[in-house]
Order: C-alpha cells, then structure tokens, then sequence
C-alpha cells in the first residue's frame, strides 16, 4: 500500500529538503568558485559553472539515491562542466579557419592538458613518455574499466548518462572507475615523480 503525506506533511518534508540544499550551498560555494576559478580565467564563466553545478546538485537531491560525499560529487560535477565548456569553445570555429581534420574538429581534452610539442625536444620527449605510459596503463584495465573511465573523464559523459545507456546501475559504474583510476595512478605516480 503506497503511502500518500497530507499537504502539510508534504510542504514541511520539501521546506527540510530546502534548508539542507541551502546548507550545503552556502557550505561549499566558496570552496568550489576557488576550485573552478583556478581553472576557468573568466570570472563570468567561472560564475556560471558554479550556478550549473549547484542548479544540477540541486535536482540530483530530488533522485532517490542519495549523494554521500557532497564535496566530492560537487567537484566531480564542476570539473565535468570546465570540460564541457572548454569542448564547446574549442567547436566554435575561428574567425576564417577551417577545419582540415576530423581530429580538429572533434577535439580531445587530453591535448589540452598536456605539455605542448612545440616547447623543444625535452617537453616533446616527456609528452612522448606520458602519452605511452597513459595509453599503456589504459590497456592494462579490463574492458568495463577502461570505458567507464574514457567516456567519464575523456569524453565527459556523467554516470546517470552511462548508466541509462548501458542499463548498469551508477554505484558498479562509479566502482569500476575507481579502480580504473587507482590503478592508472600507481601505474604513472613513478613516471610523474620522474618527470617533475
């Protein structure tokens, strides 16, 4: 038998919820404008992640599964939109340029964060190495792994995206990115302590 709440009980539960939202918003917003600040140069676009974040963490606590570690899902969040948004400026064609390349036009966030080829032969020779050592450390995951860890952190997809495409529930999702990235972690912690 479902159970119904009477109007009153109803508008406490939801002002309750409300209070919590709020809580945690005043909570981490600080910390958050500095984590997307330092990543995005744009104090408007930086604002904007922000307001998306919150407006998604908002929405998210209407779902019946709830968000354990807040801080760390709002991050996760944020740094998901940094990504969409630097994939969405890097579409925008220039002014008179042309596209020459299906890789050009698609974009890969990768290169974007990685040491340029055009910094001399030292950089180029680390890029080199890191590029071997990640694709390396990629392949050496099961197939599950590796793909939840591509389509989350390369491609930004979130895990309620994945889980309705491949119908497997957000919590095995989140588990097999978290071993992927442990083990992507021990795998380059020595070639990055070697490279800095």
């Amino acid at each position: 038998m479902d159970t119904v709440l009477n109007p009153h009980a109803l508008c406490v539960l939801m002002t309750e919820q409300s209070e919590g939202i709020a809580e945690i918003v005043a909570r981490e917003r600080a910390r958050l404008y500095g984590f997307i600040r330092r990543r995005v140069p744009n104090p408007g676009d930086a604002e904007d992640i922000l307001q998306d974040v919150f407006c998604e963490f908002t929405c998210a606590c209407s779902l019946p599964e709830p968000i354990e570690k807040v801080g760390a899902w709002l991050v996760r969040v944020a740094r998901n939109r940094i990504i969409d948004r630097v994939r969405k400026k890097r579409e925008e064609p220039l002014p008179g340029g042309s596209e020459t390349s299906d890789d050009a036009q698609d974009g890969y966030y990768l290169d974007q964060v990685m040491p340029s080829i055009d910094s001399g032969p030292e950089v180029t020779y680390a890029r080199t190495m890191l590029l071997e050592a990640i694709s390396n450390a990629l392949d050496e995951l099961a197939a599950n792994e590796r793909d939840v860890f591509i389509a989350h952190e390369l491609e930004g997809r979130s895990f309620k995206e994945l889980s309705a495409r491949s119908g497997i529930n957000v919590n095995t999702l989140l588990g097999w990115k978290r071993r992927a990235v442990l083990h992507l972690r021990s795998r380059l912690q020595p070639l990055y302590d070697e490279l800095i």
